[in-house]
């Protein structure tokens, strides 16, 4: 009985951690949200960044801890190698009708420039983001 009690409350706690805990309303709450994450991110700010997109992404807890590492380390990386960040434009928005948005960002260094890419998906709650995510391909935009 006491392991069916452990189980029980495993499987709760299990559900609890991927539970999705907020939308965003529309495509303005969208947009907001994802200049204010490249704002941050532009500033070195990784952990507030992440922290902000955490509410409307539907990942476990310790998958967001482990890509808020990784890219903490990365970041730190890419300013030795590209420079102080100097802004940030955005590139591009996509659309799949009504039920999902794809914002592409680049913010700019001094030697190079980081893209930044998040995909928003639209359930019957609202806007939840299933995507977030960087690199240095930029030259993919030119097409």
């Amino acid at each position: 009985m006491k392991n069916r009690i452990i189980l029980i409350i495993a499987i709760i706690l299990s559900i609890k951690s991927t539970a999705q805990e907020k939308y965003l309303e529309n495509e303005i709450d969208i947009d907001s949200l994802s200049l204010k994450v490249v704002s941050l991110f532009e500033k070195n700010k990784v952990s507030e960044s992440i922290d902000l997109l955490r509410p409307y992404w539907p990942l476990a807890e310790n998958e967001i801890d482990v890509l808020e590492k990784k890219t903490v380390k990365s970041l730190n990386i890419v300013e030795q190698r590209f420079g102080n960040a100097i802004g940030n434009i955005k590139v591009k928005t996509e659309k799949i009708k009504d039920i999902a948005v794809r914002l592409t960002y680049l913010v700019r260094y001094e030697f190079y420039a980081l893209r930044l890419k998040f995909t928003f998906y639209k359930n019957n709650n609202g806007w939840l983001i299933t995507a977030f995510e960087w690199d240095d391909e930029y030259t993919e935009e030119f097409k």
